[in-house]
């Protein structure tokens, strides 16, 4: 006979993360939660999906999360590897010790994984950034988004239009929350310890780059749509050399970048007076690099929300966004890859001032305060329910 499943225990919640932008969006959570009464019992796992074992020490110092009490360590692979991986290794993790939650954020392979092996066992899903859409299913995120949704019993969504989304496409209205945006709230709750811009540079093989005082704009590039492609990522680069010519380039370079301008020999490109390539940088190190630039080109997500609650320009590098909001109320504009657009909209914030905007509703820091309270709601709904199950 099969072994006897064991019996789920009410009050714990899984938490997962995966990559960098995971921690952001956990951290605030995991603060939340740990002040629900009666307490929570709560399980962080990570699943390595970002592997750089130094820089994720670094985010999880700077965000003050503790040291994750398990790490699958499933490293990098096809998105098909990733995803199998992380549901190999992530099953044990649930049958050891049924949780009555499995609590997802983002849309990284990890976070669909994770929901899929929750869901075929009978493990509610909470999903947080939910219901967010680009339209583009070129976008592994836009198929982990997708699907993580249809598996989840909680979704609680950032921004108004991700809850329209989701009652488009048939969810049940009960289960959505708008809570704001947990990204905001590690901002808010980091931006008076951010590294200056002064110390980064100083600190960099070239202290002096900033000594003409004009400003600077940041880049950061890393989506496989922009970067793999040689001919896409060679008009980028020159694009950001011509901008150079008026504006000083800060170029934190992530390792998939780094890997493809040595592989389609374009580092040279950036070997100029008035570029500065870093390494990948900690949290606090990024918030200063983006508070203080005069403007921010990328084709990050979480850098298009950062950005609008700091009131910096931003240009993203994308033909779309599933963030609209940074566009239709903040500071965000869509740029795609066309150059003398990307340098027209340039010339534009640094005549202009480029925009401002506002900051969203309920982007005020308190985003996981509602969430935690939420699911304390929630789970005792689902108490009452299986108690009346099992009368």
């Amino acid at each position: 006979m099969p072994p006897s499943t064991p019996s789920v225990v009410e009050h714990h919640i899984v938490c997962v993360v995966a990559a960098r932008p995971n921690f952001m969006k956990m951290a605030p959570i995991l603060q939340a939660l740990k002040q629900v009464k009666p307490a929570l019992r709560l399980t962080l796992v990570h699943t390595g999906q970002h592997y750089d074992a130094a820089m994720n020490a670094q985010y999880f110092e700077a965000l003050g999360m503790d040291v994750p009490d398990v790490n699958l360590g499933v490293g990098s692979g096809s998105h098909a590897m990733q995803t199998a991986e992380v549901m190999r290794r992530f099953e044990p993790v649930l049958d050891q010790d049924r949780p009555c939650a499995v609590l997802v954020v983002g849309d990284v392979n990890s976070t669909l994984a994770c929901a899929l092996v929750a869901a075929k066992k009978g493990i509610a899903v909470i999903h947080v950034e939910a219901g967010l859409r680009s339209f583009d299913r070129s976008m592994p995120e836009e198929i982990n988004r997708l699907l993580t949704d249809q598996l989840s019993d909680l979704m609680f969504t950032s921004e108004p239009c991700a809850r329209e989304n989701l009652l488009r496409e048939g969810h049940a209205e009960s289960k959505l929350h708008h809570v704001g945006n947990v990204m905001i709230d590690s901002l808010r709750n980091q931006l008076a310890e951010a590294i200056p811009v002064a110390r980064i540079v100083e600190a960099s093989v070239r202290p002096d780059f900033l000594q003409g005082g004009s400003g600077y704009a940041l880049l950061t590039l890393h989506r496989p749509s922009n970067v793999d492609d040689p001919v896409r990522l060679r008009s980028l680069i020159a694009t950001i050399v011509a901008l150079s010519a008026t504006l000083p380039v800060i170029f934190p370079v992530h390792p998939r970048t780094r890997a493809m301008l040595q592989q389609f020999d374009l580092e040279r490109d950036l070997e100029i007076d008035t570029i500065l390539t870093l390494p990948p940088q900690g949290y606090l190190h990024m918030l200063g690099l983006m508070q203080d630039a005069r403007m921010v080109l990328t084709d990050s997500g979480g850098v298009q929300e950062e950005t609008t609650a700091l009131g910096v320009p931003c240009i993203t590098l994308r033909s779309n966004t599933e963030r609209p909001i940074t566009v239709t109320d903040g500071s965000n504009t869509i740029a795609g890859h066309e150059p003398g657009l990307i340098l027209s909209l340039c010339d534009d914030i640094l005549r202009f001032g480029g925009k401002a905007g506002n900051i969203p509703p309920l982007w005020d820091g308190q985003a996981a305060t509602r969430i935690a309270a939420i699911i304390k709601t929630w789970l005792q709904q689902k108490s009452v329910l299986q108690t009346a199950q099992q009368a």
